[in-house]
């Protein structure tokens, strides 16, 4: 493929200065963004083209400042609504690849949206990210822990902007962010627990073979994943509106657990501001015989603070003042004095971004990092993943969140866990 990010960041840096040199309009979506001249619009491809895909694609084509070139599925009943929903938003439709890499050779190319299964994020994120297209990549960021680190090398490698699709920091009425802010300003003082109400670890897919139906490419929703027949609860058939049952199973996610983990366990990380590193231990919960435990796992940081998979769905942070429980419709306190306004200016302040995408598009023209950039997807992932490893080992665990290795008692079989066997040659190539 070849290195076209020269030229890109060339139109994407002209556009940088119009948004300072020349008067802000609102968009479609009733979003400030730039004005922009046709030169100056961001060409994006869409890899993935199911319930979030098609979301996500939405959401970009209510801006004027980007036009979405082309898009990659291996169904072809999605691909082609795909198209004709390009077609009636913006005019004309767009390219339609069952194979990625073609997409992301095109030479109109500035940015990638990635909404496949989660097992299939991490080789398009790294091949975009190497060749310096912008990526936007749902969450959970990654299957696996090394490949989060492949992901965080190539986006240094190729100075790539990425938003990982944690959007709970930059929408929900803001109360994921207000949270942080009372919590990181000392509202309920020093942060003791945190309980994360999340679903359950991954299980081993049994799901029965089905005969793949025509227009499917199954081998390519397979990627790495080791080898098995169809099945339409992994991919549904036709244009769906549900989310498939691939979250549940270890070949293709980390469980109903990392799927809203992504979210909740990322909140979590946001408001001890520990963006940057992840626990040291990891404590499997006590479990009695036929009974599922009241308190599942718990993940322990340098700090002392304990994060408890267990209590309320949402984040219920108890500190030595006082607590505060948020999700994402509402947003609690053990008092009314904890939620007050800022009592100062010296008070800390978190970004507002104004939306997810938003904040992705205005950092490709700015080349600042989006508030979910890759070290932030790729540690929260991880905080997933040891959870997931701590709950298969049974164990007591000490982990190394600067090495980012286990150490100590049974180091060698979680160790072991931290990246995967790739089914043939579906993995990261080597740069």
């Amino acid at each position: 493929m070849p290195d076209q990010s020269l030229d890109r960041r060339s139109v994407l840096a002209a556009g940088a200065v119009a948004a300072v040199t020349s008067p802000w309009l609102m968009t479609r979506s009733g979003l400030a963004g730039p004005s922009t001249s046709v030169n100056e619009t961001i060409g994006i491809g869409v890899i993935g083209m199911g319930i979030r895909g098609r979301r996500l694609m939405d959401q970009l084509m209510q801006r004027d400042d980007v036009r979405i070139v082309g898009v990659s599925e291996i169904a072809e009943p999605r691909s082609l609504a795909a198209v004709e929903a390009v077609k009636v938003k913006q005019g004309q439709p767009c390219a339609s690849y069952v194979d990625y890499e073609a997409l992301l050779a095109r030479p109109d190319i500035d940015a990638v949206v990635i909404a496949t299964q989660d097992h299939g994020h991490a080789r398009p994120a790294v091949l975009a990210a190497r060749n310096g297209i912008d990526v936007y990549c749902e969450k959970p960021l990654t299957l696996t822990i090394a490949e989060g680190q492949a992901i965080r090398d190539a986006v240094r490698q190729g100075k790539a902007v990425f938003q990982t699709g944690s959007q709970q920091r930059s929408e929900y009425g803001g109360r994921f962010r207000v949270a942080c802010e009372h919590i990181r300003n000392g509202r309920i003082g020093k942060i003791e627990t945190i309980e994360i109400g999340v679903g359950d670890p991954p299980t081993p897919c049994e799901l029965p073979d089905e005969e793949t139906p025509a227009g499917y490419d199954w081998e390519r929703w397979l990627g790495a994943a080791p080898q098995r027949g169809f099945s339409a609860e992994l991919c549904p058939i036709g244009v769906h509106g549900h989310y498939p049952r691939w979250r549940q199973y270890r070949e293709y996610g980390n469980g109903f657990f990392a799927d809203m983990g992504a979210h909740h366990y990322d909140i979590a990380q946001w408001a001890m501001d520990a963006d940057h590193t992840g626990p040291v231990r990891i404590i499997p919960p006590d479990l009695v015989e036929g009974e599922m435990p009241q308190r599942g796992l718990v993940l322990e940081y340098d700090n002392g603070v304990k994060v408890i998979h267990g209590g309320r769905n949402g984040c219920t942070f108890h500190g030595s003042d006082g607590m505060i429980y948020v999700d994402r419709g509402v947003l609690e306190a053990s008092s009314e004095a904890i939620l007050k306004d800022p009592a100062s200016d010296g008070d800390l302040k978190l970004p507002e971004t104004g939306g997810h995408m938003k904040n992705w598009v205005e950092c490709m023209r700015s080349r600042e990092k989006p508030i979910c950039h890759e070290e932030v997807g790729h540690r929260t992932a991880s905080v997933n993943q040891l959870a997931v490893i701590g709950y298969e080992v049974g164990e007591p665990l000490a982990w190394d969140p600067k090495a980012e290795q286990f150490t100590g008692a049974n180091a060698k079989a979680a160790n072991a866990k931290v990246s995967r066997a790739d089914r043939g040659d579906w993995g990261i190539p080597s740069s």
